[in-house]
């Protein structure tokens, strides 16, 4: 059997950012419901940290046409900056998220899927 063990690298957003296009867990920081803000500017809400698969880009263009720059992207196209820009959700830390399992690569598309599970599987898959 392969060894699915894997460690993972936390770097904290304020010290480095990924490469562009990098597939990455990203520690995400923020209150919600998000726009709980009172008359007074006291926040309402609950705050949380959570981790999110994310892509880091240097450029990226919302549906609504506003760029963003040195951003994390969420898999439905919520933009998070790092940690100290101005934003209601930010990312504190981030990892590159480990291989596909019995594999040294982060993604397998098309015909090559069921060749790269049987790989990993065996020939006495379930």
């Amino acid at each position: 059997m392969t060894n699915l063990n894997t460690v993972v690298t936390w770097v904290d957003a304020r010290d480095g950012l990924p490469r562009s296009g990098t597939p990455v867990a990203a520690a995400i920081t923020g209150r919600y419901p998000a726009d709980s803000v009172t008359e007074s500017d006291a926040a309402l809400g609950e705050e949380f940290w959570l981790l999110r698969p994310m892509y880091f880009t240097t450029r990226h263009w919302s549906e609504d046409g506003a760029e963003h720059r040195d951003c994390f992207v969420d898999s439905d196209g919520i933009v998070r900056l790092p940690y100290g820009l101005t934003s209601a959700e930010t990312v504190t830390h981030w990892a590159e998220l480990p291989t596909l399992p019995g594999g040294m690569t982060h993604v397998v598309l098309g015909k090559d899927v069921q060749t790269a599970l049987q790989d990993m599987w065996g020939p006495s898959s379930h």
